[in-house]
């Protein structure tokens, strides 16, 4: 489950949002293909439980996740992970989540989030590395040559 291995990063968390006024709680995760999902809860929604209990939301909205008949999910926010977000006008902070099953508490295999933890996981239990940074890839090549031709029925 999703605990964290001290309480200060919580704590961190409930004083920033009292000590700054804010307002809002901006919920983030990611979906398979790797486009941020998010909704927003008012801080009186918003505690010491939250870190524990989650939120509760329907998968089958999200593509390629939960059919109808099985769509309930939880997003457990790491509070690792606060920022808060410039771009809006009433104070608001935002924490990426972890994606779980509810029934079982453990994590949505299909969540990116959980697919790049269990590599590092495994990476550091290899002995390999301690540390892996993830980023989308930006294909481009450098040739040592180029050739071309242009013609009217072709390139």
């Amino acid at each position: 489950m999703a605990k964290s291995s001290s309480a200060a990063p919580i704590d961190k968390v409930l004083k920033f949002i009292k000590d700054n006024g804010i307002k809002f709680v901006d919920l983030k995760f990611m979906d398979f293909p790797g486009q941020w999902q998010h909704f927003t809860v008012p801080v009186s929604q918003f505690d010491e439980g939250s870190f524990e209990d989650g939120f509760g939301f329907d998968g089958s909205s999200i593509r390629g996740w939960k059919p109808i008949n099985e769509s309930d999910m939880l997003i457990i926010p790491d509070p690792n992970t606060m920022f808060v977000d410039p771009f809006i006008e009433a104070p608001t902070i935002s924490l990426i989540c972890d994606v779980y099953e509810p029934a079982t508490k453990e994590k949505y295999t299909r969540c990116p989030r959980n697919i790049a933890q269990k590599a590092e996981a495994y990476l550091i239990s290899t002995g390999i590395a301690d540390t892996v940074y993830y980023g989308p890839e930006a294909e481009f090549f450098i040739f040592d040559d180029v050739r071309f031709d242009s013609r009217p029925n072709g390139s």
